[in-house]
């Protein structure tokens, strides 16, 4: 009897993961920038936190309505697809497994190979066997709009509430440097946690959440000192 061989892999976490590092990278990224062009504007204190709080709730409710209706458009686009596909098995089968055999031929099967790969895979589950290897879509990758709109509207929350955080227990002169530097050390933490659970080098993931959140701030802050109103 053969031993099962057990492997871990990551793809079954695409689907979350990057709805969820998206979501906590905007909402430190967005609120963090929104606090520190508030504050470079000479609002008050108390206007600085009423407008990272607005800030909270309607980025989390955006990302979350965003994501649903863009992830729901490819979950369409597959449905349509895997509908014309099997519309496709039922008219013309011969032709849909020429064509799944010929798949196979250009990964490297000889043809005889190939074919029975085709016929035993169609006899399986036709429909699944098109889907993965003519359409390119599998399980581990489907649209999930719920999943998607969750996970970026509570990671969203989470990650605007550290930056407002800050801004709510530091005094107004020192506000923009501690909201903005402590920001970066949250977005660089937010970088290595996705690395590592996406399997990705550390350094790297952690340097490139860091360098455009760093930017986004530095422009912010800029806009609101020249113009000297509320970004």
């Amino acid at each position: 009897m053969a031993r099962r061989h057990t492997e871990r892999h990551r793809t079954d976490r695409i689907g979350w993961l990057r709805a969820a590092v998206l979501g906590a990278n905007d909402g430190i990224v967005s609120t963090a920038s929104l606090l520190v062009g508030v504050a470079a504007a000479s609002a008050s204190h108390d206007n600085i936190l009423v407008t990272g709080v607005a800030g909270l709730v309607a980025g989390a409710m955006s990302m979350a309505a965003g994501e649903y209706v863009s992830v729901h458009s490819q979950a369409d686009t597959e449905a349509a697809d895997l509908a014309r596909e099997s519309a496709e098995l039922k008219a013309d089968p011969a032709a849909e497994m020429r064509e799944l055999t010929a798949i196979y031929v250009s990964r490297g099967l000889d043809a005889s190979l190939a074919e029975q790969v085709a016929e035993q895979l169609t006899a399986h589950d036709p429909l699944g066997a098109h889907a993965r290897d003519e359409l390119g879509i599998s399980t581990a990758f489907s649209a999930q709009p719920v999943q998607a709109a969750l996970a970026s509207a509570a990671s969203f929350a989470v990650g605007a509430v550290l930056p407002l955080g800050v801004a709510a227990v530091v005094p107004g002169p020192g506000l923009a440097v501690w909201v903005s530097g402590l920001s970066l050390v949250f977005l660089a933490g937010l970088g290595l946690v996705a690395a590592r659970a996406g399997g990705a080098p550390l350094v790297a993931g952690a340097w490139r959440v860091t360098f455009w959140g760093a930017l986004a701030m530095g422009i912010t802050a800029g806009v609101g000192a020249l113009f000297g109103a509320v970004v």
